[in-house]
């Protein structure tokens, strides 16, 4: 149970989203520390305690092989036995394989190369600076970790949402909850591959609240780089456009800030502060464009390129082109299958763990609806 998180996360990772947030059906956080950030082993206890309350027929240790579409509904061959259901739900998620470039291939083979999956702590990497590739939240947070820890760290950085742990004396969730921005739905976005493609924001979870951006990174030491572009004749080679990346993360930071006041003036509330705003990123001058990987500057390379999803086990034609699941708002393109747990699946939230619920009874309604029609 609460296998990724127990084996696919790094020692010190914690929730993004506060203590009060962290919520599923029946069942929320009761501690001391509502403003706090959970820790892994805390993560792990929530989801087991959830599923004691609930009382689900959960099944461990049972790996699912293969899913295949019958006359009747689908097959389910597992490593305990084969299941025949009308209906299948898939809340496999959409991180379950590290995205790593090609271009990692045209590396001088004296660099480690490294997945957040690989990664536990600094001591586990090999001697020498770090080169960590995205600065989505993942990113940001393992270059922060490793340069504490006495290393050489430069991050590659390419698009980058930007947000303040805190805005107004209220965490930014607490903000995105109450202005209605992690309740939009899917059918109410202009561009919803794109919104579905986006790179988590850059935020960490922290017992001080502390905002970790690009400039708070350079504070620390992190020598900030373009996108990885490619790597020639053992060189990295960055793109020139970091300002530009900067200057459009801050543009849309600046955007959602006068969301948050637009609603704080509809809605005054007395213990929320001032309006604020935050410096620009600042962009090194000049910004580096190589980094020679054959010299013993650089030992390893940290892979924070996204993630995918994994359905090699799906043996029904709903993948695209580009490997994702086709569906409408969690309705898979094939009779009687769902889907949970992928990026703005119904809402913004739907990747978070207080986004399932509404997101849940949705497709409950529908799956109840779709069998009372083929009895």
């Amino acid at each position: 149970m609460a296998n990724s998180w127990r084996r696919e996360r790094w020692d010190s990772l914690r929730l993004l989203t506060p203590n009060w947030q962290t919520r599923l059906p029946g069942h929320h956080y009761g501690g001391p520390e509502p403003d706090g950030y959970m820790t892994m082993g805390e993560i792990v206890e929530f989801i087991f305690r959830f599923a004691q309350l609930s009382q689900a027929p959960v099944r461990t240790a049972t790996a699912v092989t293969s899913v295949t579409r019958t006359d009747s509904g689908y097959r389910i061959e597992t490593n305990a036995g084969d299941i025949q259901c009308r209906t299948v739900v898939i809340a496999s998620g959409a991180c379950n394989r590290p995205v790593v470039p090609a271009l990692r291939h045209a590396m001088p083979a004296s660099i480690a190369h490294i997945t957040p999956f690989d990664y536990r702590n600094p001591g586990t990497l090999p001697d020498g600076g770090v080169l960590v590739v995205g600065a989505s939240a993942t990113g940001v947070q393992l270059a922060a970790e490793i340069v504490h820890s006495g290393r050489p760290v430069t991050l590659s950085v390419g698009e980058h949402v930007r947000l303040p742990r805190t805005y107004r004396g209220r965490d930014i969730l607490w903000w995105m909850e109450k202005s209605g921005i992690w309740n939009q739905r899917y059918d109410e976005v202009d561009d919803l591959a794109r919104a579905r493609r986006l790179p988590s924001p850059q935020l960490v979870g922290t017992p001080d609240r502390a905002t970790l951006d690009l400039n708070a990174l350079m504070a620390m030491g992190v020598t900030l780089v373009g996108r990885l572009s490619t790597v020639r004749d053992g060189n990295a080679l960055f793109s020139g456009g970091l300002r530009n990346q900067f200057s459009l993360a801050d543009l849309k930071l600046a955007r959602l800030l006068e969301t948050f006041d637009d609603w704080a003036r509809r809605h005054p509330m007395p213990d929320v502060s001032a309006p604020e705003r935050f410096e620009p990123t600042r962009a090194p001058d000049p910004a580096r464009l190589k980094l020679d990987l054959r010299n013993g500057e650089i030992g390893s390379v940290v892979w924070a390129t996204g993630f995918r999803p994994d359905y090699s086990w799906l043996h029904v034609p709903v993948i695209d082109e580009k490997g994702y699941l086709r569906h409408d708002g969690g309705v898979v393109d094939s009779p009687g299958m769902y889907a949970l747990g992928l990026p703005m699946l119904r809402r913004r939230k739907s990747t978070f763990i207080h986004g399932a619920e509404d997101d849940a009874r949705d497709i409950v309604d529908h799956l109840a609806g779709y069998l009372a029609r083929n009895v």
